[in-house]
């Protein structure tokens, strides 16, 4: 799958059956299947600076992830923050996530970018040049490791 494939779009520009189908595909993994507790509306996904990148299958979204920009960078120079990477099970192993992680890198690549990586994830991210920093820590009962890319 080409990356060109990727939607990647603002909160304004969401339609009503894109939105309901990321927030289907993100409960559906983070509350159901992962048992993650933690509040998922968080109002970041409606600020002007986040963008919202999928693939879908159809009208369903069937990976995703969402890109938020800090005014206060949480390490070094790392504004911009990779966050809520999920793929639905039955599309796991495709290298969907690989697919939109190009895409972003590709649109904020000379940019510092931080995510919180799911520990059995770590290499995945550190194929996109994101090193590892600090210990690792539990999130929502699940292991994470802070990473960060330097700006190209």
């Amino acid at each position: 799958m080409p990356i060109d494939s990727v939607i990647a779009k603002s909160w304004g520009e969401l339609t009503t059956s894109e939105l309901y189908s990321i927030m289907k595909l993100r409960t559906d993994v983070f509350f159901v299947e992962q048992k993650v507790d933690e509040t998922e509306l968080d109002d970041r996904d409606q600020e002007d600076a986040t963008r919202h990148y999928w693939i879908a299958d159809g009208s369903e979204v069937v990976a995703y992830i969402r890109v938020l920009f800090n005014e206060t960078a949480e390490h070094l120079d790392g504004h911009r923050v990779i966050g809520r990477v999920v793929v639905r099970d039955d599309h796991r192993g495709e290298g969907l996530a690989q697919i939109i992680m190009k895409r972003i890198v590709a649109d904020f690549g000379g940019e510092g970018m931080l995510l919180h990586a799911q520990e059995y994830i770590v290499p995945l991210y550190a194929k996109f040049g994101f090193e590892a920093f600090g210990e690792l820590y539990d999130e929502a009962t699940i292991m994470h490791q802070s990473m960060y890319r330097a700006g190209r």
